[in-house]
């Protein structure tokens, strides 16, 4: 007989929608569970994004992950971006232990996703601080008392600095 008591969790179960996201929450908030969210593109996973999920997973119990939608990537980031689907992407971020839940958003902000989870706990890269933050995020966040922490980049990793490498070197 198989012991299946320490099969991870299939990483396609922990992205949902904003409705999931909600019971998800709602659930843990019962448990007790401090909620972390972050939020980004995550084009092209690296070191660097790992990273950053996993100092931003120390500030709490659990964390759900925010990415843009193929489209909301296309509007920030050019029309040949994403280099990697909205899909692919939600399911390598929920391949790592450091992210317990992801859910796509379909604009270039997230204040609605934002205000109906309502983080104990807001996580963004060291280039923000509070008043870079997007003002509609900003107020949903202090709506509901997140405290914000602002992780500083790991040098020589980005996305954008990943593809002019690529470029270069063809």
């Amino acid at each position: 007989m198989t012991d299946i008591s320490n099969v991870p969790v299939n990483p396609a179960a922990v992205i949902m929608d904003l409705e999931q996201a909600l019971a998800w929450r709602n659930a843990k908030r019962v448990e007790g569970k401090q909620l972390v969210i972050t939020n980004g593109c995550f084009d092209i996973l690296h070191r660097g994004h790992a990273q950053y999920l996993y100092e931003s997973r120390c500030f709490g119990d659990i964390q759900l992950v925010l990415i843009n939608s193929d489209r909301s990537v296309r509007e920030l980031k050019g029309s040949s971006r994403p280099i990697v689907s909205e899909y692919d992407r939600a399911y390598l971020l929920a391949s790592l232990s450091s992210v317990d839940a992801v859910v796509i958003f379909d604009s270039q902000i997230c204040a609605k996703e934002l205000r109906a989870l309502a983080p104990d706990v807001y996580v963004k890269g060291g280039d923000y601080n509070v008043e870079k933050l997007n003002s509609v995020e900003r107020a949903a966040l202090l709506d509901c008392k997140a405290e914000f922490h602002f992780i500083p980049f790991v040098e020589n990793f980005s996305t954008t600095g990943m593809l002019e490498k690529i470029k270069k070197a063809t």
